[in-house]
């Protein structure tokens, strides 16, 4: 059984991360690597501050628990994200070898851990455990008042 003040507590660390995206116009989704109860990774989006597709709050987090690590599996660890991750995110947590996953969010639109899709579905070498809804409020808030904002100023999201 999960403990739900724990979980809550990295969560918030994560949602801490989204904010910060959000300050710099970037979607709001934020990602902490725990081990031991210690955060050794977070990050937040960046693909328009990088102009990187591949910056997203999860496979930035995973590099930096790597490097941290000094080496690409992460066994023993945890990703908390604030958003479900999409097919590319999901890609990376099998890789790195992250034993759980903890979501806020769901993302029926691209979530790849059993919203649109259901990466732990196929035959892929490592299964994490996902757990979905903690803070789950909190974090869709986040992103239905980033959008809400970005259609109150006009602004429409365009190939750049």
């Amino acid at each position: 059984m999960r403990d739900i003040e724990r979980d809550n507590y990295f969560m918030q660390a994560a949602i801490e991360e989204a904010k910060k995206c959000a300050l710099l116009d970037e979607v709001p989704v934020g990602a902490v690597v725990v081990r031991d109860n210690k955060i050794i990774a977070a990050s937040g989006n960046g693909r328009e501050t990088y102009k990187d597709a591949t910056f997203h709050a999860e496979t930035e987090a995973i590099r930096c628990a790597c490097r941290a690590l000094g080496g690409w599996r992460l066994v023993g660890c945890e990703l908390f994200v604030t958003l479900e991750p999409c097919i590319m995110c999901a890609g990376a947590i099998i890789n790195s070898r992250v034993p759980s996953v903890i979501i806020g969010a769901r993302d029926p639109k691209a979530g790849a851990l059993g919203s649109f899709t259901d990466i732990n579905a196929l035959s892929v070498n490592h299964h994490p455990e996902i757990t979905f809804g903690v803070m789950e409020e909190e974090c869709a808030e986040l992103l239905r008042r980033f959008f809400r904002e970005k259609r109150e100023r006009g602004v429409r999201w365009k190939n750049k």
